[in-house]
């Protein structure tokens, strides 16, 4: 009984003791199994993360302002932005606008109660196309010049319906009820007028001058020259040709004077000269020339005829 008593006892022990050592080998062992890594970021790594953010955060702040500020700048709306409105008749622009390359468009307008101005550096070029894009008008108002291209110019009154100025390949035609030149020097036409009056301003000259060539007045039903307070003048620098096909040409004034008449040649004594005659005789050779006679009781004329013969 002691001997199976001391057996139970230091098997116990034995037993107990494996316990303890199996316990003690599993505690050690454990570190050795489960290894542990530290997870996120640390040290200089997660300082560039932080700056990286804050990079991100301070450039979408920038941006952001700089957004607005444009929006304000440039007045951005839902119609438009700036002095450019977008209508459903078309652009309304504001202010002056400024265009780097050709403007195409179909009408443009002003305000009502505000004008229109077209400025260019150069010059302002109007163009006007058909639909195969060919050229048909233009209009340049250059530095030196306005230019007008097309087949028919026309200028009308301020409500469009009356015509008061034409031109085109055929003839240049004005349709007002008078044309005014004020210039020192008139009016210069190399061809043919064709109007219903010319008339001087008052207390004016009216003069018509053809410095090189013949002039001409023509018209169907008559052609009337009258200077109702003043002195009428016909001038030529060689013969003034006074001729009615079908009429006749009638002088009807108080007096009509002859000025510079010559006097006729004696028939019988060429160099006979008339001296302090004071009475003179208006005599016709045959060519229509006008000569002086002198006056006796009877006519001269056929003694003083021989100046006929040099007409």
């Amino acid at each position: 009984m002691e001997q199976s008593a001391t057996l139970d006892i230091e098997t116990l022990k034995i037993t107990q003791d494996q316990y303890i050592l199996a316990s003690h080998s599993l505690h050690l062992q454990r570190p050795a199994c489960d290894a542990v890594y530290p997870v996120g970021l640390y040290g200089w790594r997660k300082r560039c993360l932080y700056f990286l953010l804050l990079l991100l955060l301070v450039t979408m702040i920038v941006n952001l302002a700089l957004t607005v500020w444009i929006l304000k700048v440039m007045n951005f709306s839902v119609d438009g932005m700036g002095g450019l409105r977008l209508k459903q008749d078309g652009i309304h622009l504001e202010g002056v606008s400024k265009f780097q390359r050709p403007l195409y468009v179909n009408d443009i307008q002003s305000r009502r109660d505000s004008w229109l101005l077209l400025r260019s550096d150069k010059n302002v070029t109007l163009n006007a196309r058909n639909k195969e894009g060919q050229l048909t008008g233009q209009l340049t108002v250059g530095p030196e010049a306005v230019e007008a291209q097309c087949q028919r110019l026309e200028v009308r009154n301020g409500d469009g319906g009356r015509l008061l100025f034409t031109a085109d390949e055929e003839e240049v035609a004005i349709l007002t009820d008078r044309l005014t030149v004020t210039g020192a020097e008139g009016a210069v036409f190399e061809h043919s007028v064709e109007t219903p009056l010319i008339q001087a301003r008052t207390s004016e000259d009216l003069k018509l001058e053809s410095p090189t060539r013949t002039l001409t007045m023509e018209a169907p039903r008559g052609v009337e020259v009258s200077a109702a307070k003043g002195t009428l003048r016909i001038s030529s620098r060689k013969d003034l040709q006074l001729e009615s096909t079908e009429g006749e040409i009638l002088l009807d004034a108080s007096s009509v004077k002859l000025g510079s008449l010559p006097l006729g040649v004696h028939a019988g004594s060429p160099s006979q000269a008339v001296q302090k005659q004071a009475v003179f005789e208006v005599c016709v050779c045959p060519s229509g020339k006008l000569y002086l006679s002198p006056a006796k009781s009877s006519s001269s004329c056929q003694a003083m005829s021989n100046i006929c013969l040099w007409s």
